[in-house]
């Protein structure tokens, strides 16, 4: 009996130093990931990092959308509707930004790991992953069809005697910039991209008011619903409701951006990202009340689902709108693509046991461009897309997950100020989320009957 304690205690300290060489190893590569990874190789952005890619993420093509939707919402609702999302998704992303660092000694990167802290490691990524992807991945695609439709935009204003080509040509066009940006490894590499696109998100919100504001109130300007039938009216309510969900769509990315800020004990991430977000809000105020409140009063019910359509003249400056516009999604599409990056480079590395090397990140993202370009070329639908993704997965993530989170994790008082304002916000998140996605389907449908395939 003693010698077989003894053979079992000997071969239990024979295999521990083996033991400890694979703990070493497996940690090491474990860090040697993270150093690889796109979301964590590099920490150290500074606050306005944090400013411009909060300006680049929110403020997307969906401005210039937001006149149509007030002519679909109407003066009232349209103005309590997109000033009270404004509201929510300032709270919300508060919550976001102080839940990175609420573990003393571990930082939340990604949303889906913020999710599994809160609702369990599997319910957390069936919860957050699909939702973040569909964002991702929609805005994506929605960005490849902004992209290529404000080049068509350009090269037709600049020269309108040209031969006609393909908005399919344009939106490879704009493609094969991503083709080569897409291979930027991390946050930190794009912030130069994101800077520009912030810069031009601005130009082009101010250029589209003061144009409008310069063009005057239309002759017979009305501001009445413009469907005549009641059902239309309430299908493009639901619609307009979607447009106003994707234009605060920057929640999806905040923690993967605050993750590349340097944090330690006295100096934690949440100070300097905090003050980046309040810089990017005052932006993001400053462009969509003017255009959408401006654009609206002008045209009225009129006006176009892109509000640089309805605006033909001065031809230059709205030839130079659309390039800003080119710009700033070229930026845009590299923020909402890296989290996607990291997610897809994660699992094919720690998964999947591929080895993190330049050839596998070439593939990927590679691969990925292409079928965002292939799928915006076969479904152009715009707006009507806008609509239903934005209820869809863009309501959630913004609007309500985080004050789940909080409340799952915080626990606040019954009834108190947190626990009254979060319910709120759930239930107004729900709403969106229930109502948008009809209108964007009925969009979509009535579109369709006249699209043709790759025209």
């Amino acid at each position: 009996m003693a010698t077989l304690e003894t053979e079992a205690f000997n071969n239990h300290h024979d295999s521990s130093p083996d033991r400890h060489k694979t703990i070493e190893e497996k940690s090491e590569r474990d860090k040697r990931i993270e150093d690889w990874l796109p979301i964590t190789s590099k920490r150290n952005a500074k606050w306005w990092y944090s400013a411009f890619h909060n300006v680049t993420a929110m403020v997307g093509a969906g401005v210039l959308s937001l006149p149509h939707a007030m002519s679909q919402l109407g003066w009232g609702p349209g103005v309590t509707i997109l000033v009270l999302s404004w509201i929510i998704t300032f709270y919300t992303l508060w919550q976001m930004v102080q839940m990175h660092e609420m573990v003393p000694g571990k930082r939340f990167d990604r949303y889906h790991e913020l999710g599994q802290h809160a609702f369990g490691k599997k319910l957390g990524l069936y919860i957050v992953v699909p939702q973040q992807l569909v964002v991702e991945v929609g805005t994506n695609i929605v960005y490849m069809v902004t992209g290529g439709t404000s080049l068509k935009k350009f090269h037709d204003t600049v020269c309108p005697s040209c031969k006609n080509i393909k908005l399919t040509y344009f939106i490879m066009i704009f493609a094969s910039v991503h083709f080569v940006l897409s291979h930027l490894p991390d946050f930190n590499s794009i912030s130069g991209v994101s800077l520009a696109a912030a810069v031009m998100s601005f130009s082009y919100s101010t250029i589209s008011w003061a144009a409008s504001i310069d063009k005057g109130v239309q002759k017979d300007v009305q501001y009445g619903y413009k469907s005549h039938s009641t059902a239309g009216t309430v299908f493009d309510f639901f619609n307009a409701l979607g447009s106003v969900a994707f234009a605060y769509a920057g929640h999806n990315v905040v923690l993967e951006i605050q993750a590349t800020i340097p944090s330690t004990p006295e100096k934690p991430s949440k100070v300097p990202m905090w003050r980046g977000v309040i810089v990017a809000y005052i932006i993001v105020a400053l462009c969509y009340f003017p255009v959408a409140f401006i654009g609206y009063w002008i045209f009225g019910n009129e006006v176009n689902g892109d509000i640089l359509l309805s605006l033909e003249k001065p031809a230059w400056l709205i030839a130079m709108a659309n390039m800003f516009v080119v710009i700033h999604v070229i930026g845009s599409y590299q923020i909402y693509a890296m989290p996607v990056f990291d997610m897809i480079e994660t699992l094919l590395v720690k998964k999947m046991r591929f080895e993190p090397s330049t050839m596998l990140r070439f593939i990927v993202r590679n691969v990925y461009v292409a079928l965002t370009m292939f799928i915006a070329i076969t479904f152009p639908f715009f707006d009507g897309l806008l609509g239903f993704f934005g209820g869809f997965a863009f309501a959630p993530t913004t609007y309500f997950l985080p004050c789940i989170m909080w409340l799952i994790i915080y626990k606040p008082r019954k009834f108190g100020l947190s626990w009254w304002t979060n319910w709120i916000c759930i239930v107004l998140g729900l709403c969106l989320m229930i109502l948008s996605p009809i209108g964007g389907l009925r969009t979509i449908i009535i579109q369709a009957k006249t699209y043709k395939f790759y025209s």
